[in-house]
């Protein structure tokens, strides 16, 4: 959701006054299109796992587990893939957790979703985790990443029971999101208008289903680490307060220097969050 300065976002700003249904034409693509993948040799090579492929709609997903014990599940962001959260890998099974990453549709080494190549979206990938849980149980915890704490999120709200929830770098707001987006296209409140109904139609649910913040007044929310940095520029800390501060019982922990993706590989985030995990294990066990 970060669309380069280019010809087509010259034509967006131009079609704001001119041409509005081609504008928002071309908005709604770049609102769904994926950004390119991070190369794997970019990211920390994964530990050593257990190849768990999980079907979706006719769709091989790609899937790996460690260890053994209750399941945690980890979630990418938009344009990322499982080897980014790899870090937290080795210290949940050391704490004798079971670990499950996957790739979404459309991400990483996961075909095509139901949008096509490169696109997808949140109930698309929430479908995704759905699928994953239900082939390895009900998750002791999930750990988010971005986006993927609005899909963690969207499978809470449709059911999903995680005993705890790690929400790194969170987007909150899909409208403050939409706002971001526009401004890096140049558009205006035509396009900004045409465009809030399209993401309507495609995806078949009012912006409302995607607020994370006022999931608690419909839905029971489990205890929740909220991390954020005070620098990141791609989702702004406010929407990680915002979360924390809805959310009973919420936690937040705020980092500094460290920007949006920095935090995954942070060893004191990651002791943080296995720590959040674990001692939410303790806690619902009997005496």
């Amino acid at each position: 959701m970060s669309p380069k300065k280019s010809t087509i976002v010259r034509i967006i700003t131009w079609g704001e006054h001119w041409a509005p249904s081609v504008a928002v034409r071309l908005a709604t693509r770049a609102w769904f299109t994926i950004p390119p993948p991070i190369p794997r040799d970019r990211l920390p090579a994964l530990p050593p796992g257990t190849a768990a492929p999980v079907e979706l709609h006719g769709r091989t997903l790609h899937a790996i587990t460690w260890g053994t014990g209750e399941p945690v599940y980890l979630v990418h962001g938009w344009g990322g893939r499982s080897e980014q959260l790899g870090g937290f890998v080795a210290p949940l099974v050391a704490a004798g957790l079971r670990v499950i990453a996957f790739d979404g549709p459309s991400h990483g080494a996961s075909p095509a979703g139901s949008y096509g190549p490169s696109s997808t979206a949140i109930p698309e990938l929430a479908d995704a985790m759905r699928a994953v849980v239900a082939e390895h149980g009900t998750p002791q915890a999930v750990i988010a990443h971005s986006m993927g704490a609005s899909v963690a999120a969207h499978a809470v709200r449709g059911g999903l029971r995680p005993r705890s929830l790690v929400l790194l770098a969170p987007a909150a707001d899909p409208r403050w999101v939409l706002d971001h987006f526009v401004r890096q296209l140049g558009a205006g409140p035509r396009v900004r208008a045409g465009l809030e109904r399209a993401v309507v139609r495609r995806v078949g649910l009012p912006w409302e289903a995607f607020h994370v913040p006022s999931l608690h007044r419909s839905t029971p929310v489990p205890p929740t680490l909220v991390v954020h940095d005070a620098q990141d520029r791609e989702v702004e800390p406010e929407h990680g307060r915002a979360i924390a501060d809805a959310w009973p019982g919420a936690r937040l922990l705020e980092t500094e220097g460290l920007g949006h993706r920095r935090l995954l590989r942070d060893a004191g985030v990651i002791d943080e969050a296995v720590r959040f995990v674990t001692d939410a294990r303790s806690a619902r066990r009997p005496a």
